[in-house]
């Protein structure tokens, strides 16, 4: 524990002083330049606060599934799940969130912090309907601050990289894990067997 750092002078005098332009792309509204990276995004890492600790949840949907309503907010669809409701149960207690977008094949991605509201209006959830679908609720994001993140990150784990592809079947499928964690009272070989057609009737 000696090596334990707690405080925040030992901790900058570690790290150093942030470069220049880790600093300056940081701005408190969605730039075009910004927006063209939601637009392109099928993928946004949603982390949320609460009572009961944090959460980090992925949505994805076709890219631009995320609007920009203005320069200061964005409007995500919340898309059927397992109606866990982690992430939304966080923002009725604490309205902080932050959204990580990730680009397939572009190792930049983009972080969004602020301060989102559960809306649940019949004409909003329409615009988002996909295939006669519409999601349930709506969480409108008032941006604070909106930056990209570098590349460093993503090109170190190959994320992109069709030669650092995992194969599924080389890791406990949903079934195992369900079936060795909940005793055997649920998942199982039966329930791997019906996932792919379950997934494509209850996508929306």
């Amino acid at each position: 524990m000696t090596h334990r750092i707690s405080d925040l002078e030992s901790l900058e005098r570690l790290y150093g002083v942030p470069a220049a332009p880790s600093i300056r792309k940081e701005v408190d509204y969605l730039h075009p330049h910004y927006r063209a990276f939601i637009e392109a995004a099928p993928f946004v890492a949603l982390a949320t606060s609460g009572p009961q600790g944090l959460d980090v949840s992925p949505r994805g949907d076709p890219a631009g599934f995320v609007h920009v309503e203005d320069e200061h907010t964005l409007l995500l669809p919340d898309r059927r799940g397992n109606n866990r409701i982690d992430s939304l149960r966080n923002i009725i207690a604490d309205p902080r969130a932050a959204l990580l977008f990730l680009i397939p094949g572009v190792a930049e991605t983009l972080r969004v912090n602020g301060r989102a509201e559960i809306l649940a209006d019949p004409a909003l959830l329409e615009r988002f309907a996909i295939g006669g679908k519409a999601p349930r609720t709506v969480l409108r994001m008032r941006v604070e601050t909106v930056f990209f993140q570098c590349s460093r990150a993503v090109l170190r784990s190959r994320l992109w990289d069709p030669n650092a592809q995992v194969d599924r079947a080389s890791l406990p499928s949903a079934g195992t894990i369900l079936a060795a964690l909940s005793g055997g009272e649920v998942g199982g070989q039966q329930y791997d067997d019906e996932l792919p057609a379950r997934l494509k009737t209850t996508m929306y």
